[in-house]
């Protein structure tokens, strides 16, 4: 859920937490939050344009809040699938097998040999973002400026409106990896462009895609058959 702020003026609404605990705290859904995410987005327009580009009074908002819900305490999840490449510290640490070991800061305990056993990759953190070695580490963006150019194409080409809000297809496939394995279905009950569907069908998974609006749903059959979805735009204009 994006952020929100209240009308007219430069404050920040409360309307996403409060929809966070309506529902986590909702006895009929019984969900449980297993996870919140956050995903930054810097190629996000200054937002909003009358506090931060006009008075210049705040700065831009350039994330969106992810909850990962479920009805059980431990839904079908492994780290391991979605693993990151090692940082170039983190392989010369590797490589001559010795660092600062002791008690931290936080007083945390790190043992001589805590983080000398090598795995296929670094565990991700909740923050999404690119591998860009130019940002932290700790960060994981994904700018939406690129995704989704034939889809583009193809209702640029068809004079479709394409739909406004397309989610990044990396995005799709961080959590498909992280909570399904290859065969698992995949339901989106919203699934406006498809990119979910898309995303479930290069990885090997099955998936079931909703969409109200007839047109988006033409559309976004272009991702799969380009030949058949304009067929489809054009039966529907006649």
């Amino acid at each position: 859920m994006g952020n929100a702020w209240e009308t007219g003026v430069p404050v920040q609404s409360l309307l996403p937490i409060k929809a966070l605990l309506h529902f986590a705290e909702n006895k009929k859904a019984k969900l449980k939050l297993c996870q919140e995410f956050v995903c930054y987005n810097p190629a996000r327009l200054p937002s909003p344009a009358q506090w931060v580009t006009i008075e210049r009074i705040r700065v831009k908002d350039s994330f969106t809040r992810l909850w990962w819900m479920a009805k059980t305490d431990r839904p079908d999840a492994d780290n391991r699938r979605i693993l990151k490449e090692y940082s170039k510290a983190m392989k010369e640490l590797l490589e001559r097998r010795g660092y600062n070991a002791g008690v931290r800061p936080s007083e945390h305990v790190i043992s001589a040999d805590g983080f000398l056993k090598k795995h296929r990759g670094a565990i991700r953190p909740n923050v999404i973002d690119s591998e860009d070695e130019r940002i932290p580490t700790d960060t994981v963006e994904f700018a939406n400026t690129g995704s989704m150019e034939g889809y583009q194409d193809f209702c640029r080409e068809n004079k479709l409106v394409g739909h406004p809000a397309r989610m990044p297809a990396r995005l799709a496939e961080f959590f498909i990896r992280f909570l399904t394995k290859p065969g698992d279905l995949v339901l989106d009950p919203f699934s406006g462009s498809n990119t979910v569907g898309f995303a479930a069908e290069s990885l090997n998974r099955r998936w079931i895609s909703i969409e109200a609006d007839s047109h988006y749903a033409a559309a976004s059959i272009s991702r799969f058959d380009a030949k058949f979805a304009a067929s489809l735009v054009k039966k529907n204009e006649a």
